[in-house]
């Protein structure tokens, strides 16, 4: 009761009132806030540490910039998504507020847009060189369906289409990255998806600012060519699965394109299956047999490892059975 009784009394000023009717909408940093609401912004941080003291708001940090969303985990984190649901949008203020947050999201699409925009032919010529991507979200999104994970990471997420794939399948994803251009990019695609259980965070694949066993399954897609450690990223992403958690890893089996390196920053030119599979044991994970999808003239590979949790093995061998046979699950 305590805690639900310093949530009441931290909200009940109207300030915090539309502070969190705001964080409700989306992930907004402390200048976005104070531009919204038209007031200072040491007033607005000290109402917002108010707010996060209280378990109403989560706050993060993404280089210099620190971020405020709705609570997700903690115990006061029910009665904010109540007090949000209580405040109407008919209200003058809120609906103020609300046209506020539209003009700044707004602003963030168009810079997410020119971004895109000057990096999308490198991209599209990648993407001409395999197979359609289409079929390659299809493969992960029959691999997830049999794994049945609760939550789900996305290791430079990137523009952040894994999310917007594979969220709709898990009750919450995460996607980390370490370009702040590429988060942005991935926040916008996410709210236009409407994709309220997803959200990214600026993160290093070596160093994940998260607890050990926190995740049921991770996905590595299209990055691991530009690690230059490799197999300290898929050490990194086995450490924060629970047990029976699953790891997905998407790249290149090895080709002999050059001009990927020199013209794209490629430090591998693809994979090996041994050699994925040895990374994964040495991870604590139990490899199963890779899929291939063969492209003209790079093949797409999806390699899976699990990680051992000593219960019946139905599920894991459902997942290898999607990566062997490529069908979808009955």
């Amino acid at each position: 009761m305590d805690h639900l009784l310093a949530a009441l009394r931290a909200v009940a000023e109207p300030t915090r009132l539309r502070l969190l009717v705001l964080c409700a909408r989306g992930e907004l940093t402390v200048s976005e806030l104070t531009h919204i609401l038209g007031q200072s912004q040491p007033r607005v941080s000290r109402h917002l540490k108010l707010l996060c003291e209280a378990g109403l708001l989560d706050r993060f940090r993404e280089g210099s910039w620190v971020f405020y969303r709705l609570a997700e985990a903690s115990p006061a984190s029910a009665l904010a998504r109540h007090l949000v649901a209580a405040c109407g949008e008919l209200d003058p203020t809120v609906a103020l507020d609300l046209q506020r947050l539209g003009a700044v999201k707004q602003q963030r699409a168009d810079q997410a847009s020119a971004y895109f925009r000057e990096n999308a032919a490198q991209w599209d010529r990648i993407r001409s060189l395999y197979i359609d991507e289409r079929e390659v979200e299809a493969a992960l999104v029959d691999i997830i369906a049999a794994a049945d994970p609760r939550d789900l990471l996305d290791i430079g997420t990137g523009t952040g289409r894994m999310l917007e794939v594979l969220a709709p399948r898990v009750e919450r994803a995460l996607g980390i990255d370490q370009s702040r251009e590429m988060l942005a990019v991935a926040r916008v695609n996410l709210e236009r998806a409407g994709l309220e259980n997803g959200s990214v965070r600026l993160g290093d694949m070596y160093q994940l600012s998260l607890p050990d066993a926190s995740f049921d399954a991770a996905v590595i897609h299209q990055v691991l060519h530009y690690a230059d450690r490799p197999a300290a990223a898929i050490a990194e992403a086995a450490r924060v699965l629970r047990p029976g958690g699953a790891l997905l890893i998407v790249d290149f089996a090895p080709h002999g394109l050059e001009f990927l390196r020199g013209e794209h920053a490629h430090r591998r030119l693809g994979f090996a299956d041994a050699e994925v599979a040895e990374w994964c044991r040495a991870a604590g994970l139990e490899p199963t047999p890779p899929r291939h999808l063969p492209g003209d003239p790079l093949t797409v590979v999806i390699w899976a490892g699990h990680r051992p949790d000593g219960a019946p093995r139905a599920r894991h061998e459902a997942v290898a059975r999607m990566l062997i046979e490529g069908e979808a699950p009955r």
